[in-house]
Parts: C-alpha cells; structure tokens; sequence
C-alpha cells in the first residue's frame, strides 16, 4: 500500500510523541490484524512487522540523533512495545504486541538498522476494557497504569526509544507509555546525577566513569523518538493534519 504517514487523533492527548502508522485500520489490514491477535494467525506477524519496521523508518526519518545507520558511540533503536494486559495474553496464549515488535527488530536489522524490541514497560495496576470509552475516559482509565520494571531504565539508557503498538485509535496508550518511558529514564539518571555530586569529593574528576549519566544522550540514548503503528483509525490520517 502507500508508504507510512504520520497520524494525529483528534483531540491528540498531552505528550503524545509524533506517530507513523503504515496503513489505516479499515478492511484486510482490519483483518489480518485481528486474526493475529484474536485468532492465533501467528504467521502474520512477519508481515505485520514488516509494516511496523517500514512505519518505524519513517519516524527516524523525521528526527535527528544519527539513525538510521549508526550507531558510532550510540545504541540500537530500542522498539518498546505497549504492554497488554496479562488477562488478555494468558486469555490469547501469546502477546501480540511484542512478538510484532520482534518481527520488527529483524526486519530493521536486515536492512541496516541497528534495532532491538525491548519489552519493559508493565502494567502496574488493572485498567478497564478501553472499548467503548471515549477519548478522555481512556486518558483517565490509563492514566499512571503503565511502569518501567526492574533495572529496565538502564536498558533503556541503550539506544533511543521508539514506543510501538499495532493500532492507535485515541492515543492514550501510546501517551502514557511515553510518560512512564520518561519517568524512568530521568527519575534513574536524577538519582545518579546526586549520586555523583554526594561523592564528588571521593572521585577523580578525570576518572572515565565521572559524568556517565551525561552519556545517555548520545544519539538521543534513552529518549522517546518518536512512535509508530501497523495501523490507526482511518480520522487520524485526516488531510491537512500530516
């Protein structure tokens, strides 16, 4: 189909980052989507994530950091996926949403992207089913639902950060996630940063590990890019908007 483009929905709900989508959720993208997630076609994830990779391409494009192609002192582009619910993965026997992603990762790698799907964000409390709520019932629904686990902001601090899911209909998911991404990364890298002022008495200025925490900004190391999609509502590709 045409090549990825960018989506807003409308309203566009604070600190959504900027979204490619690769096609509109309408007919056999519909389709194919659902019977992936729903019905266990888990052969389609390898075109799935093919759409995905050409959506993420599309983000990094758009933004500055060296990608695609580097790194030369940066990480990987880390794909973070937006959790499902653990109901609805033991309910399905699979995560869709991730194993996607790791279709993905191949598929940027294969093409001289350096990429990897990282899986770090987890729902930290029950939200209800999102279908059926409006836009800001959803915000509020999701709002502080989505964290970080163990020792994943120093996974993230590998490479800059691409938030994917394989539909956006109100972005509310894709908002949070980029919330608790940034939560993260800054709450570890703040934590350090008094660290080393706290020890800077007992340290060598010139010592290699002083000002590690300034490291993470390498090729935007640790920081959301940007965010991309299989497929979004067919609004959000409204003309005049992209």
């Amino acid at each position: 189909g045409p090549a990825p483009r960018r989506v807003r929905p409308l309203p566009e709900p604070p600190g959504l980052p900027v979204v490619h989508a690769a096609a509109a959720y309408a007919d056999e993208v519909r389709a194919t989507l659902l019977a992936h997630k729903e019905r266990g076609a888990l052969a389609l994830a390898a075109p799935l994530g093919a759409a995905l990779a050409d959506a993420v391409r599309a983000g990094l494009s758009r933004t500055s950091g060296g990608y695609p192609g580097a790194p030369r002192g940066g990480g990987p582009v880390l794909l973070v996926p937006v959790p499902s619910a653990r109901g609805a993965v033991r309910a399905r026997g699979h995560d869709p949403v991730r194993r996607i992603a790791l279709a993905a990762a191949g598929e940027l790698r294969r093409s001289g992207t350096p990429a990897r799907a990282l899986a770090v964000l987890r729902q930290r409390r029950a939200v209800a089913d999102q279908s059926g709520l409006g836009s800001r019932q959803r915000l509020e629904n999701l709002a502080g639902a989505l964290e970080v686990v163990a020792n994943g902001a120093r996974l993230l601090r590998g490479g800059p950060v691409v938030l994917v899911d394989d539909l956006m209909t109100t972005g509310a998911s894709l908002s949070e996630a980029a919330r608790a991404v940034t939560s993260a990364v800054y709450g570890t890298q703040a934590r350090e940063e008094m660290g080393e002022r706290n020890a800077g008495s007992r340290r060598e200025e010139r010592n290699p590990v002083y000002g590690a925490p300034e490291l993470a900004g390498a090729y935007g190391a640790g920081q959301v890019l940007c965010a991309a999609v299989v497929a979004a509502s067919p609004d959000s590709f409204g003309i005049g908007r992209n």
